[in-house]
C-alpha cells in the first residue's frame, strides 16, 4: 500500500496483530485528534505559527467518545515569518511577554506527534485524522510547519479531516464555535477564546457531543 493510499479495506487487526479497539472501528482505523492553531495571518506558507494545541479522543466502555489528553505549545516564529499586527490584536498574543516561554516549531511538533503516535497505538488505530473548527485552516498550517521542519513520521492523514464547523451546522444550525457550543449546552467563555488550548478543548467537547448524540439516535451501532 502506498503512503497516501488510505482508502483500502480495513482489516480486523493492526499490522502488529493487535485487535483494533471499538474506537478504531468507529472511524475506520483513524484516531480523531483535535488541533487548533493561532497564527500571524491566513497564509500557511508565509505567516507564523504562534500557538498549537492537540487533544486526543478516547472512547469509554459504553461506546461514548470523550476528550482525553491535551498538549499545548507557544511557538517561536520561524525565520522570515510574516506576522500581521491585526492577527496579534485578534488573538491577544504578546510575542515579547516574559512568561510566553515559546519553543521552536520542531520541538512542539516532535512532542505533540510523540503523544499522538502513542495514542494511535494504544487505540489500535493506524493513523490520526485532524479534527478542527474550519479544519482546512489548521491542517494547512500543520502541514506547512511539518514541511519546514522536515519532521518524519507525521501521524496525520495528509488531507482528510473532520470539520466541526460543518458538523455544528448539521447538528445545531450553527457554524461559529461559540454559538455551536452554546447550542450543544457547552459552556464557552468568549474572554478565553482565540487561545489554542481553550479553542482546542472546546472543539473537542463539541466534536464528542455531536458524535455521541448521533450514536444515541441510533446512527452508529456498537461493535458486536
Amino acid at each position: 500500500m502506498s503512503e497516501f493510499d488510505f482508502d483500502g479495506e480495513e482489516q480486523d487487526a493492526t499490522p502488529s496483530g493487535k485487535t483494533k479497539s471499538p474506537l478504531a472501528y468507529r472511524f475506520r482505523g483513524f484516531l480523531p485528534v483535535v488541533i487548533d492553531v493561532e497564527t500571524g495571518g491566513f497564509n500557511a506558507a508565509t505567516d507564523a505559527l504562534l500557538e498549537i494545541a492537540a487533544t486526543t479522543i478516547n472512547m469509554d466502555e459504553d461506546g461514548l467518545v470523550y476528550p482525553d489528553h491535551t498538549s499545548f505549545f507557544r511557538i517561536e516564529p520561524f525565520e522570515g515569518a510574516n506576522i500581521e499586527q491585526a492577527a496579534l490584536e485578534f488573538t491577544g498574543i504578546k510575542l515579547d511577554h516574559p512568561l510566553r516561554q515559546a519553543v521552536t516549531e520542531e520541538h512542539a511538533l516532535t512532542e505533540i506527534f510523540k503523544q499522538i503516535r502513542k495514542a494511535v497505538k494504544s487505540a489500535g488505530c493506524k493513523r490520526a485524522v485532524l479534527v478542527g473548527h474550519n479544519a482546512f485552516f489548521d491542517l494547512g498550517f500543520l502541514n506547512a510547519a511539518v514541511e519546514r521542519t522536515q519532521i518524519k513520521r507525521n501521524p496525520f492523514h495528509p488531507f482528510s479531516c473532520f470539520d466541526t464547523a460543518t458538523l455544528g451546522g448539521l447538528a445545531y444550525g450553527q457554524t461559529v464555535l461559540a454559538k455551536a457550543c452554546s447550542a450543544a449546552g457547552i459552556d464557552f467563555d468568549g474572554r478565553e477564546a482565540h487561545s489554542a488550548r481553550y479553542d482546542t478543548e472546546k472543539t473537542a467537547d463539541l466534536f464528542c457531543t455531536i458524535v455521541n448524540r448521533w450514536r444515541e439516535m441510533g446512527g452508529w451501532p456498537p461493535v458486536e
